[in-house]
């Protein structure tokens, strides 16, 4: 599998084949860190991590991937770089393209990380936009392969708004690998009926299954993995939060749901999660609205069926996967 030069921008830019080797290569280099090997076959190159969108374990994740890689990176945050300020975005991306080995953008729409691709002659790779979140996605295929030792027919459940990167790309992800997706939640938060469209076409080849409910015992029972985000994403204004936490606190995910679904379900959440008041925001919605709670419960987040932590190492994995592929010769 030749993936050399290509960008990483939303997993329907790839085929079934083509995803579940990077899976693959992601375990093996999993394994090698694991067991000490050296791999730093892509010493010398340099990549540009840009984030208009902070976060912790996508940075982590692409700075200790590169730095396994023996590459050196340079984060650009916010108020670092001029993108779209005092400098288009296509500028940026021949500057930054004649310096670096390798762009990431994490941000807002995917308009800005597919113009950055069509500037730069190096590979960018999507770390985050408003649509899409494909790096997420192979760390939860990983996760979910690691725990069940395969994908096709897998049923996973999202519950919450899927409208956006996370459910669009979970819906993208079970299509592409022939796994059963259902989106639970008030039928407003469902994705557009174009990107439905888009997969169910590729279910037919797959043997994908892409289902709806607003029915949350109907929806997760049998389920194999539960996922859910955080309502509210960044960058969205506070006036939001009343809204989403009216249609979405019944699609919470509790130990009833997690019950409800089988014995053998586990939970999976990108993180960050606001599942107790040990944050600033989640003191915040408590204050406001009397939450202790958000999109699950803590007593599952803290259960034994939770493989958050396990989903989040794993982004650095699937992360190196996609530097390696995209870079080494």
């Amino acid at each position: 599998m030749n993936l050399y030069g290509r960008d990483f921008l939303k997993l329907l830019d790839f085929s079934t084949e083509e995803i579940e080797y990077l899976i693959d290569l992601a375990g093996e280099l999993k394994a090698k860190k694991q067991q000490g090997i050296l791999h730093d076959e892509l010493k010398g190159k340099n990549i540009a991590l840009i984030f208009e969108k902070t976060s912790t374990r996508t940075r982590c994740s692409f700075e200790v991937a590169a730095s396994d890689l023996g590459m050196g990176s340079t984060y650009l945050n916010p108020t670092d770089s001029q993108i779209g300020k005092k400098e288009s975005i296509a500028d940026t991306a021949r500057v930054l393209a004649s310096m670096y080995d390798g762009i990431e953008y994490r941000g807002f729409d995917q308009e800005i990380v597919e113009t950055i691709a069509k500037y730069s002659k190096v590979p960018v790779w999507n770390g985050l936009t408003n649509e899409f979140h494909p790096t997420q996605m192979l760390a939860d295929a990983l996760t979910i392969k690691e725990h069940f030792g395969r994908l096709k027919g897998i049923h996973l459940v999202y519950l919450g708004d899927a409208r956006y990167n996370t459910g669009n790309s979970l819906m993208v992800m079970c299509a592409k690998l022939g796994m059963h997706f259902t989106a639970v939640s008030n039928k407003k938060y469902f994705p557009s009926e174009d990107l439905v469209n888009t997969c169910r076409e590729i279910a037919k080849e797959t043997g994908a299954v892409i289902d709806f409910s607003e029915d949350v015992m109907e929806g997760t029972k049998g389920a194999d993995v539960i996922s859910t985000d955080i309502w509210v994403s960044m960058g969205e204004p506070d006036e939001v939060w009343e809204e989403r936490i009216k249609d979405l606190e019944p699609y919470r995910v509790t130990m009833d749901v997690m019950n409800n679904a089988g014995p053998d379900c586990v939970f999976m959440h990108c993180l960050p999660s606001f599942h107790d008041l040990n944050t600033g925001i989640g003191k915040e919605i408590k204050a406001k609205y009397g939450l202790d709670e958000m999109e699950v419960t803590d007593e599952v987040f803290e259960s034994d069926r939770s493989i958050v932590f396990q989903e989040a190492e794993n982004r650095m994995h699937t992360i190196k996967a996609v530097m390696y592929a995209t870079l080494k010769k």
